[in-house]
């Protein structure tokens, strides 16, 4: 649980005024599907170019749900639908992952993932 990982696209739709995306709370936005079925538990996703010192992190199966100040920001139907039946397969929420290699990350860098086995 070291990073939170989000679809941009949806924090984008919850926020409305870009401006209010960073109001999500999590460190990490990707344009990529996060569900359970596309990123199972172990799969890594490697950030960035390796050979420019970018970063490897790991999906990890600890959920993410959210907390008050996402309440609070976005309200709890938000929640209710991020979280409801269909939501937290898909992790609309987003994903908890772990640091395997620091490194440098950017806005539009390429995200390759790597699942596990």
């Amino acid at each position: 649980m070291q990073l939170n990982v989000m679809n941009a696209r949806l924090v984008a739709f919850l926020a409305g005024d870009p401006e209010r995306r960073a109001l999500a709370g999590d460190q990490l936005y990707l344009d990529l599907d996060l569900s359970h079925e596309n990123l199972p538990a172990g799969t890594r996703l490697v950030l960035g170019d390796p050979a420019t010192r970018g970063a490897v992190i790991e999906v990890t199966e600890v959920p993410h749900t959210g907390c008050a100040k996402f309440v609070e920001r976005f309200g709890a139907e938000a929640m209710r639908f991020v979280n409801g039946r269909d939501g937290r397969p898909l992790r609309l929420r987003g994903l908890n992952a772990r640091v395997v290699t620091a490194g440098r990350v950017r806005p539009g860098d390429p995200v390759t993932v790597v699942r596990p086995g």
